[in-house]
């Protein structure tokens, strides 16, 4: 027993002695981060004037723009802007952003265009392009359909100690890869960074945003519209009775085609708290204090522009007014920041996003979400969009037999049969035009078919590149918040984003692809893995700290209880943040809350349901079955809008009128996608692999037969 209790003395005084030691190092260790901080920081040093002049002079090197092919994808970078080319449908844009490895920040202002068919990138260079940043915004020129414009941005020192924020305005033409910057008479917007831009025919909007001062962070709620025919800018300035969107950043801002619609965004709130309540003792002198608390913004505006009446004179404004609408149904629960959103079809494409929960004692715990989204900007409701498996060939959605198998292949032919007699009824009316007939008029209509497919580029392409096959997986990319996203032929691109954990920040460095059509799977373009992040003194003084509490507590483990084993004794922070969660699932709040909930969002739903009266697609109908069922009632529903117009249809060609038409009966088909899958993954798990009516069944001439009888059971 003497002998135990001599052998535990020597031990005590040895652990004593190492963590002596280990003080010593870490003063020492203190002592050298205090003098580094004093000679290596860029606070003062660096002349940002300086630095960017010198990064113009290595541009101005530069004789013309050149587009050269790179072997690897873009360096990542966060804070950047990624856009569908206006030009052309199999290229991607990105531009600018940053990258920050936890001790330097790196700016970027390569243009870099990723071509979709070929599954390439290539980088661009200009004489004449914006300066490195990241935080800028960018949209397309709506009227202007071949322009794309850059606002403001953010650059910093490289160790961030001075930032510097721009006000300059740029247009890049994306089929040549030009930049222009353009310069405006009158008021201009103020820099900025963190703002959002969209377009409204002849007009590029602006809002909000933030600027960076030595002292604060200030967030802007003011308002702008660049006129891309008369070139000037105007600052708008609604009555002070109007309700308005309040200062915020990082904000989705989508086109309408009356205005635009704003939702969200986020922002940090003057708040008053109790002096010491921050402290970890729970006690403080008393009084209170005033802090910047994180707001995470939910409400929706809609901006309403009328233009000028036609004989107004040259630079007059539009007319502009905030509208508030109602708070979305359905909205993704919890709240999160750095949700960001693409639009298409007149809905916005939502992904990813962080919920903070601030606590007193752990900090700042994080969750983040790699969910998808669709926002429904006229019905104003979310809709979850969920990956599922492609639907294999030959076998009836509840698990049939072979007959299930035969319908849906004869489905689908006569959905191929439909689509290719619609081409050729588009490709007769393109050769009746050109006034060909007899043999020439069907080696016409062979031509114009073959090229409307594409056919003569893929012989020709087909043979030059080989795309290779990339991994496609049922799992949404890795959670994140601030990625970047876009819209091109249907398909989602989603590149990059920022992820944390404990003090480190991720910037991922990946592309996927998601087809909004068909949801079956998310593909792989390019992942790389990261690994250059460098600790900084103040998270090594951390670890240190940990490690010696945990030293502490097992030494007070040993003497109050000797027989339990030294590594059962540890209690290691996984497991504190598995227990954390187990008594954070077990209370009564958390499965209280969504109850309360639901009565109100039923009566959302309720209200936003609307029967518009325009013809409805059905479960498992194509764009073009869809069209091809009811182009006649889409036909009558066009030329009624035109006349209220004052526009007459007959001054338009048939093909015209058919190809709106087609393009209204699109729009549908998307608004009402989300519900339509829903009944079909409802259909599938009830065993019914089609949806037909008879009527369309009679009027095809199918009238007996096994088939159809077997649909009716």
């Amino acid at each position: 027993m003497a002998k135990d209790k001599k052998g535990k003395n020597e031990s005590k005084k040895a652990k004593l002695a190492e963590k002596k030691q280990k003080q010593e190092k870490k003063a020492e260790k203190k002592a050298k981060v205090k003098s580094a901080k004093v000679e290596g920081s860029d606070a003062e040093d660096v002349d940002l004037d300086a630095v960017l002049e010198e990064y113009k002079k290595q541009q101005e090197q530069f004789l013309k723009v050149t587009e050269n092919v790179v072997e690897d994808p873009p360096r990542a970078r966060a804070a950047s802007t990624l856009m569908a080319s206006p030009s052309n449908s199999n290229q991607l844009l990105l531009f600018g952003g940053e990258y920050f490895n936890g001790a330097l920040a790196t700016f970027f202002n390569d243009l870099m265009v990723y071509y979709i068919d070929r599954d390439e990138w290539r980088c661009v260079t200009s004489p004449n392009a914006p300066l490195p940043r990241s935080g800028h915004a960018w949209t397309r020129g709506g009227n202007d359909s071949t322009g794309v414009y850059l606002f403001g941005g953010e650059f910093s020192s490289p160790k961030q100690g001075t930032f510097y924020h721009y006000n300059d305005f740029w247009r890049l033409d994306p089929s040549t890869r030009e930049w222009a910057r353009i310069e405006t008479k009158g008021k201009t917007p103020p820099a900025r960074s963190g703002h959002r831009m969209t377009y409204y025919k002849n007009y590029i909007i602006l809002f909000g945003g933030f600027q960076d001062t030595a002292n604060q962070t200030k967030y802007l709620q003011d308002l702008w519209l660049y006129d891309t025919q008369n070139f000037v800018w105007h600052s708008i300035t609604p009555p002070p009775a109007q309700l308005k969107p309040d200062a915020r950043s990082s904000f989705t801002f989508l086109p309408h085609d009356q205005g635009a619609v704003l939702y969200g965004g986020y922002s940090r709130v003057k708040a008053t708290v109790a002096a010491g309540k921050q402290t970890k003792q729970g006690g403080g002198a008393g009084g209170s204090k005033n802090i910047l608390k994180p707001m995470i913004h939910q409400d929706c505006f809609f901006l309403r522009i009328t233009q000028p009446p036609a004989d107004a004179p040259p630079n007059t404004a539009p007319t502009v007014r905030w509208e508030k609408r109602k708070k979305p149904a359905n909205t993704p629960s919890p709240t999160r920041a750095g949700a960001t959103m693409a639009y298409h079809k007149g809905r916005g494409i939502m992904f990813g996003g962080v919920h903070d929960v601030e606590e007193s004692e752990e900090g700042m715990e994080s969750e983040f979400f790699n969910q998808l989204f669709a926002w429904n900007i006229e019905r104003n409701r979310f809709f979850p969009m969920g990956l599922k498996k492609a639907r294999a060939p030959g076998k009836k959605a509840g698990g049939g037999n072979g007959e299930g198998g035969r319908e849906r292949v004869g489905r689908r032919d006569r959905a191929k049969q439909n689509e290719e007699e619609l081409l050729r009824q588009l490709a007769a009316l393109q050769a009746g035009a050109k006034g060909l007939d007899g043999d020439a008029d069907e080696m016409e209509i062979d031509a114009i078919l073959k090229k409307q497919r594409g056919e003569e580029e893929e012989e020709e392409n087909d043979e030059k590149r080989k795309v290779r096959d990339m991994p496609v997986s049922m799992e949404m990319p890795h959670p994140r918040f601030n990625a970047q996203l876009a819209v091109q032929d249907d398909v989602l691109y989603i590149y990059g984003g920022t992820f944390e954990k404990g003090d480190r920040e991720f910037t991922l460095d990946d592309l996927y692809a998601i087809d909004l059509g068909k949801m079956d799977g998310c593909k792989e373009i390019f992942k790389r893995e990261g690994d250059d992040w460098i600790e900084s003194e103040d998270e090594d003084d951390d670890e240190e700290d940990d490690e010696e509490e945990d030293s502490d507590e097992e030494a007070d483990d040993e003497e109050d209880a000797m027989e339990v084993d030294d590594k059962k004794s540890k209690f290691t922070p996984s497991e504190r943040k598995k227990k954390k969660a187990k008594e954070g699932d077990e209370t009564p709040v958390a499965e209280t809350a969504p109850a309360t909930a639901a009565p109100e969002e039923e009566e959302e739903s309720e209200e936003t349901r609307v029967d518009d009266g325009l013809p409805h697609p059905r479960p498992f109908e194509s764009r073009r079955d869809f069209f091809q069922r009811t182009s006649a009632e889409w036909q009558e529903i066009l030329m009624t809008n035109l006349r209220w117009k004052g526009i007459q249809p007959e001054s338009l060609a048939v093909k015209e009128i058919k190809t709106k038409a087609f393009e209204l009966s699109e729009e549908k088909w998307w608004d009402c996608r989300e519900e339509i899958a829903a009944l079909e993954d409802e259909q599938e798990a009830a065993g019914i692999g089609e949806v037909v009516s008879l009527a369309d069944k009679a009027g095809a001439g199918g009238g007996g037969g096994g088939g159809g009888a077997g649909r009716r059971r």
